[in-house]
């Protein structure tokens, strides 16, 4: 089974001269899918940066990136849809959840479809099936405001799912969840990762949240120490 993310040698440095700040250096990382691994680390470990190059948001200085066998940086970016790709190919769930205030639950998740051209009653069955599935279906006509945090993160992981992405990038989902609630949200993601087949990377700082994962990558100061099954 090939990987559906590969990374090799991957570093971002930020400024240049005397004021250049490495944020990560010579990062190596395979996720293979229904996988679900963690990358963990303090805060300013360069979690967030790595994210962000293998979703294709932000130009990595140097290395390797590439994503369902294709090749989409190699010192540059290759000649690679960028938008197209991150609209098919990988779900964000961030720790803000970034939902849009003035659209409602099952808005919500359709706009994300919208976007690549997938409207009408089937798109709608397919995000009504989502909520569903993540247990706030009851919650299609509530607005975020009316949303517990919980409820939000579900409704977050609904819009990254709807498009059937090999790909989900967790940027720190329970920062704003308790205890419960986070790791509730920890046991979905495991549950996605096996029932969708997708390749799950969660970046996070709080180990209690990662029991259960498949690989555990640990970064410090930009530097990827170790990883362990």
């Amino acid at each position: 089974m090939e990987p559906v993310v590969r990374v090799r040698k991957l570093t971002k440095v930020y400024g240049s001269g005397d004021t250049a700040v490495t944020a990560l250096s010579d990062a190596d990382l395979e996720v293979f899918p229904a996988e679900l691994v963690a990358v963990i680390g303090p805060s300013g470990s360069g979690k967030t940066t790595l994210l962000t190059a293998i979703g294709c948001v932000k130009e990595p200085t140097s290395g390797y990136i590439e994503i369902d066998g294709r090749v989409v940086f190699d010192n540059g970016w290759h000649k690679v849809d960028l938008l197209q790709l991150r609209r098919e190919k990988i779900g964000f769930i961030l720790q803000s959840f970034n939902l849009l205030p003035f659209l409602t639950t099952l808005e919500n998740v359709l706009i994300a479809m919208d976007l690549v051209g997938r409207r009408g009653e089937e798109a709608r069955e397919k995000a009504t099936g989502l909520l569903d599935y993540l247990q706030v279906a009851h919650r299609l006509g509530a607005y975020p405001e009316g949303l517990s945090g919980g409820e939000k993160q579900r409704v977050a992981i609904a819009r990254a799912l709807a498009n059937d992405p090999k790909i989900l990038l967790a940027d720190e989902p329970t920062a704003q969840l308790d205890t419960d609630r986070g790791k509730t949200v920890m046991s979905l993601m495991m549950k996605l990762a096996k029932e969708k087949n997708s390749a799950v990377i969660v970046v996070t700082h709080d180990r209690r949240m990662i029991e259960g994962f498949d690989r555990i990558y640990m970064l410090e100061d930009g530097r990827m120490l170790n990883h362990q099954r």
